[in-house]
């Protein structure tokens, strides 16, 4: 995998004789294999969110019995033929894809042992790209080394380093941007505001991480979130488009999925405030007591005998 990754790079560098855009040339192509799984997740989400408030109504009916409740949910997929792990299918595809370029790209720019001049591996001996980086200690393209790591280039020259470091920003506005078109469309009954927002930054701090990666995969990734924002779009108008779509009817299956949420912690609490057995004892009566006294004997004070209060005889003298 590692070679067919860096030969399609080869490739492409045959074509243009540029690293970078032969790189950015590679993410378009893994990005055309992944949107038909991005769009059948998307659909498969929408349609799970469709189903937040029967779920919702399942998990109330069988709360404390795991088991009925797994049967009745599965029973619920089944009639409405959704996949509960649909929406995985894309994070699961990136993650060995993320490997390979990371594998391919440090494979392009392997150095000689003791040495500082590049032995690219995987790839053929005689291929353009081979004879482009053998011996060489920059793979520069636009005036940038998509070998080093922008942490290094800071620390080589700062101001030069800078431009490595505009490029980790604007990887994570990119991300931003990204992750901010999807958060707009998405309720999650059971999400926290708190839980939103960290949801929508995570993928902001991933672009830190990029601070210690050679700059080729920083290109790799801006490429694929330009895509990707494009992406978004276009699902934004197939699935949003008007008030019957369904991704307008999720939405609105969240709502009132949330608003169930919502009236279920509402009524647990009322529920636990009534039965706290530390709450003060009130009595139910309503009507007075017969005569308007109560018939409750009244206990002797303390330390008083109660024999004092019967009248006793005085003694003969």
């Amino acid at each position: 995998m590692f070679e067919l990754a860096a030969r399609l790079i080869a490739t492409f560098y045959a074509w243009t004789h540029n690293y970078a855009i032969a790189i950015g040339l590679v993410a378009v192509v893994v990005m055309l294999l992944i949107t038909p799984l991005t769009l059948k997740s998307t659909k498969g989400m929408l349609e799970m969110q469709r189903l937040q408030p029967e779920m919702r109504r399942l998990q109330t009916e069988f709360k404390g019995d795991r088991q009925k409740l797994n049967e009745a949910m599965m029973k619920l997929y089944q009639e409405h033929k959704v996949n509960p792990l649909a929406s995985c299918l894309p994070i699961a595809a990136q993650m060995p894809v993320f490997i390979i370029m990371f594998q391919a790209l440090n494979g392009l720019i392997k150095r000689e042992s003791g040495s500082s001049a590049f032995a690219p591996k995987f790839l053929n001996k005689t291929s353009e790209l081979y004879l482009s980086l053998v011996g060489k200690t920059k793979m520069e393209s636009f005036g940038i080394d998509l070998a080093l790591t922008p942490i290094n280039a800071v620390k080589d020259n700062f101001a030069t380093g800078l431009i490595y470091v505009f490029l980790v920003a604007a990887l994570a506005a990119l991300y931003f941007v990204q992750q901010k078109m999807v958060a707009s469309r998405t309720v999650s009954p059971t999400m926290s505001a708190t839980q939103a927002k960290v949801m929508q930054y995570l993928p902001v701090f991933f672009a830190v991480f990029q601070l210690f990666l050679p700059t080729g995969l920083i290109v790799y990734y801006m490429v694929q979130a330009i895509i990707r924002i494009g992406q978004q779009q276009y699902i934004t108008q197939r699935f949003y488009g008007h008030d019957s779509s369904l991704g307008r009817q999720a939405q609105a299956a969240g709502e009132r999925a949330r608003e169930m949420s919502k009236n279920d912690k509402e009524s647990s609490k009322s529920k636990k405030e009534v039965t706290d057995p530390k709450a003060p004892f009130v009595s139910k009566r309503v009507t007075p007591p017969k005569g308007g006294f109560s018939s409750a004997k009244q206990s002797t004070p303390p330390g008083k005998n109660r024999s004092n209060a019967i009248p006793r005889k005085p003694k003969k003298s």
